[in-house]
């Protein structure tokens, strides 16, 4: 075991500022992808557990929300602390429940933490106004207030910094919080807990739901009547069910769901830095992210040498253990995420489709893939219209601008799309025609504390991070003011 399982608390979930086991005392395993070991037996949490966190969470709701900006933000600051002083114990635990590379775990932590700090500070920030009125008498005031409990249900291919963006501008807005992790890799919100407890965080402000019984649990969070807001990180389908939810209580949601990113290298594009820019943005976290490049676009007068290097940089990429030195690419969540990239590759070989390289299993075990780039991918190709969300590359030959924003626009997703370019016009002209929340000209990872998180279509409904972050977990309030002559 780690070193930090003596301090923190693997074992339980965490409600009201206490530690308890399931009431029926039913566990589960949460496993090292790359190995299969067992690396803890945690609480298997249900209906009942949840329903006490909810109240927990509407009961210090009160005192939580009336705090003022500064002391909540003087704890949360100190949250930040701990979190950084445990950067790399907290890397070494989210590298064992979910496989990436130690070195992209502790770029996590600090990405997670960095919301917590930001968020810190705007809650201090979270100004109203008064607005000029059309009576003498009166005076107009604009309020922002917590909404109220947040129920959150984050996915496992970043189980730290998806937690910290929703929790940390829940708390800054003086909302409280029950957190669902995903039944992969729930030990890092627990390890979040335990430093939010040390930092200071009140009994029931923060909650941890660990779970298998994901629709039960999910289902009450969604429709609770005492739950006022929904945050969820994950696919369409269940972003769909979540909405119809929330409807017979009119719930307010945030929701970050599918990608189909588009990366288009035009043919006045830097090559060099179009390749690296493609490598981070695919390979990052072995493709299993929500805005990793999964159409990749070159046009035709520099198609065959993009996907030449390319192909070369993918090929030297070193598969492997978490904790080996060089590592880049980790193993898959669980087998079926390997299924779906096997499906996938052979749907597009089968419709004619090149390996240029990788194309197989690796012989580091069986949740790990060779990564891979495709080329003559065909318009009937299924890898073109579904998340891959593991490390294969297929590259689309186009011929012109035009032609490579309707086919990059030709999706129900709108999360993320990147391009290279260098004429000045062509730049303007396609960062404003791309249907995506978030658009990377000439970068390969956007991600950013400073910068609104979200997407359009059916890729969600909010934004995360920024100055626009807490609009989610505020209420509006109208204050008219009247009376006001002697």
């Amino acid at each position: 075991m780690l070193d930090i399982a003596a301090k923190l608390n693997l074992s339980n979930g965490y409600v009201d500022g206490d530690w308890l086991s399931a009431g029926d005392n039913k566990t589960f395993a949460v496993s090292n992808p790359a190995n299969g070991d067992i690396i803890a037996e945690v609480a298997d949490f249900g209906t009942v557990e949840t329903e006490k966190a909810i109240a927990a969470a509407k009961n210090a709701f009160v005192d939580w929300s009336k705090r003022t900006a500064k002391q909540r933000c003087d704890i949360m600051k100190a949250w930040f602390r701990l979190i950084m002083q445990n950067q790399d114990q907290l890397a070494r635990l989210l590298s064992q429940e979910q496989g990436k590379p130690f070195a992209e775990a502790k770029g996590e932590i600090a990405y997670g933490a960095s919301y917590i700090d930001w968020f810190a500070e705007e809650a201090r920030r979270n100004y109203g106004d008064v607005v000029p009125a059309a009576k003498p008498d009166t005076q107009i005031l604009v309020l922002k207030q917590a909404i109220g409990v947040v129920a959150a249900i984050t996915p496992w291919n970043f189980p730290n910094a998806m937690i910290a963006r929703k929790v940390a501008p829940a708390l800054a807005a003086g909302c409280t919080i029950v957190i669902k992790p995903a039944p992969d890799t729930p030990l890092s919100a627990l390890a979040l807990a335990q430093l939010a407890e040390e930092a200071g965080i009140p009994k029931g402000v923060v909650n941890i739901i660990p779970t298998t019984q994901t629709e039960a649990v999910g289902t009450l969070l969604t429709t609770h009547p005492d739950v006022a807001k929904v945050s969820f990180t994950g696919s369409t389908n269940v972003g769909r069910l979540i909405m119809r939810n929330g409807a017979d209580t009119v719930k307010k949601l945030s929701l970050e769901l599918g990608g189909n990113a588009s990366f288009i290298v035009f043919d006045d594009a830097d090559i060099d830095a179009s390749v690296e820019g493609a490598l981070a943005s695919k390979f990052r976290n072995s493709g299993q992210t929500c805005v990793c490049a999964n159409r990749i676009y070159a046009q035709a007068a520099i198609y065959d040498e993009f996907v030449e290097k390319l192909a070369a940089k993918v090929a030297e990429l070193k598969v492997g253990d978490a904790f080996e030195d060089g590592v880049a690419q980790g193993p898959l969540i669980n087998q079926a995420a390997i299924e779906k990239v096997d499906r996938l590759v052979e749907d597009a070989t089968t419709k004619g489709a090149s390996i240029v390289t990788g194309g197989e299993h690796h012989d580091r075990g069986e949740l790990f893939y060779t990564p891979t780039i495709l080329r003559d991918i065909t318009e009937d190709a299924d890898l073109l219209v579904e998340e891959i969300f593991g490390p294969v590359a297929p590259v689309i030959k186009f011929e012109d601008e035009d032609e490579v924003i309707a086919k990059a626009n030709a999706s129900e997703y709108g999360l993320a799309s990147y391009f290279f370019a260098r004429d000045i016009g062509r730049v303007w002209r396609v960062a404003e025609a791309l249907e995506t929340g978030i658009v990377g000209v000439n970068e390969g990872i956007t991600s950013a504390v400073e910068a609104p998180f979200g997407g359009v279509k059916q890729s969600g409904i909010g934004r995360e991070g920024s100055k626009y972050g807490l609009d989610d977990y505020v209420e509006i309030k109208y204050v008219l003011m009247g009376g006001l002559k002697k």
